[in-house]
């Protein structure tokens, strides 16, 4: 653990196979900012594999916890959808803000990480995840909800004040 990272961070994210991953780390689950009820947080996407490792800065509000919610429920709904003529593509959490994923449901899955905001290096992770990733995810989202507040155990059982966009590239049928 790096010295800037706080004894009560904990993994929101983790993508990985047997040789590669990419996970994001929260920084601190003590917000950096509050403003009108909205909670900004301090995490960072690391990548991992035999070819190159990096850390990047990527921020995120408490309304980006509800778009990665619905994210992995689009994909879920794209990979039943065989027929797919393009590949499902979304960014989380939405791009030009700060660092950012890119996820594109292919065979096999690729995850970019873009620090589009300062350097504009983009790295493209080929990732063989297994079936049980979805579900997996979703149990690092509720207990990030949990660690974080929020008032929400589930994002499917909480109401949020106000719906928040889906990720950009999110595509609608």
């Amino acid at each position: 653990m790096d010295t800037n990272t706080q004894p009560d961070a904990m993994e929101l994210i983790r993508l990985a196979d047997l040789s590669q991953s990419i996970s994001v780390r929260l920084r601190s689950t003590e917000p950096t900012l509050e403003s009108l009820g909205v909670r900004y947080y301090d995490a960072e996407a690391v990548v991992t594999s035999g070819f190159v490792n990096g850390t990047v800065y990527l921020g995120f509000d408490s309304e980006d916890l509800s778009d990665w919610g619905r994210l992995l429920d689009a994909i879920e709904e794209a990979e039943q959808e065989a027929d797919l003529d393009e590949p499902f593509t979304a960014d989380w959490p939405q791009s030009g803000r700060t660092a950012y994923l890119r996820f594109i449901s292919d065979d096999p899955y690729v995850v970019e990480v873009h620090d589009g905001t300062s350097t504009q290096i983009v790295v493209s992770v080929p990732l063989d995840m297994g079936e049980e990733w979805i579900a997996e995810s979703r149990e690092r989202l509720a207990a990030a909800r949990a660690a974080l507040g929020g008032g929400a155990e589930d994002y499917r059982g909480a109401i949020p004040d106000h719906e928040p966009a889906l990720p950009h590239d999110t595509p609608t049928a």
